[in-house]
């Protein structure tokens, strides 16, 4: 809307059935219209960058977008910006042993996340909170939430607790180099800030199903931490299709593997003080 006026968009023509979005002028001024008026505003503007030679473009606006015509590709933000997730988490170690962990988890916009631990027994209660790069872990004796990093693991075994809680990748790094390999696309993203789990990723993502498929996270000296593997994409209902199964091994625990394993995914609305340190003991309410 850079090339409009206040004036041009106070003409905009409302229905009662049109979604309505809000954003701002440049001198702040705040702004109200439909999704009807700006979509082919944005395929235009996507359609200029690609005569640019421009051959990845992010929408930073959060909402479902229909797909738009490129011959690149065109990524916007998560559309389960909030919702529920039901699902378990495998630690494998080189001998074949296994622990497993239920979780239900709850997101909110693109940085806050919440979640619990339904079993095994000894971890029953166990709360997690992420807002932000900040991180607790409420744990019933204890009675009040500590602190823990993006490094550690809550769980144990390959996933830490960076990837457990995980972010949308836009909130925490920049992509600075794409790679055309012909069905896929491979990124390179560097970390916006230094307390990131990771220095830099390679995500290698399907052009077709604008989804990463390998994740391949390093320090910032390039060396390999770990692998993540992205498979089984599942249609969970509500427009929402995501990989069903994401597994993880790192040279730096050779024989161990850790496979998270989605049940169930739907939106719901959640208010803001499910995601604060007083609402972890009271975790469970939201099942």
């Amino acid at each position: 809307m850079d090339d409009l006026t206040l004036e041009d968009m106070n003409k905009v023509e409302v229905q009662p059935d049109d979604g309505i979005l809000v954003s701002r002028m440049r001198d702040g001024t705040e702004v109200k219209f439909t999704e009807r008026f700006v979509l082919p505003l944005l395929q235009d503007k996507i359609l200029m960058l690609e005569k640019q030679r421009v051959r990845l473009i992010v929408i930073m606006c959060t909402g479902k977008f229909p797909k738009f015509k490129s011959e690149g590709l065109v990524v916007t933000p998560q559309e389960i910006l909030k919702g529920v997730v039901e699902g378990t988490l495998v630690n494998i170690e080189p001998d074949g042993k296994r622990k497993e962990f239920v979780l239900f988890t709850v997101k909110k916009g693109r940085d806050k996340i919440a979640g619990i631990f339904i079993s095994p027994a000894s971890e029953k209660g166990r709360s997690t909170l992420r807002l932000g790069e900040n991180m607790w872990l409420y744990i019933p004796n204890v009675g009040k939430p500590i602190r823990v990093t993006s490094l550690q693991s809550v769980v144990g075994g390959v996933f830490n607790n960076s990837d457990i809680l995980q972010l949308d990748y836009s909130e925490e790094y920049n992509v600075i180099q794409v790679e055309d390999l012909g069905k896929e696309y491979l990124l390179l993203l560097k970390a916006k800030t230094k307390t990131v789990a990771y220095d830099q990723l390679k995500m290698w993502v399907d052009k077709e199903k604008v989804s990463p498929t390998r994740i391949e996270c390093l320090t910032e000296a390039s060396m390999l931490i770990k692998t993540i593997y992205f498979r089984e994409i599942k249609d969970f209902g509500e427009g929402i299709v995501r990989p069903a199964v994401v597994e993880t091994d790192s040279p730096l625990y050779k024989g161990y593997k850790s496979v998270m394993l989605f049940a169930k995914i739907k939106k719901r609305e959640l208010a803001d003080e499910v995601f604060t340190l007083t609402y972890m003991p009271n975790m469970e309410s939201l099942r």
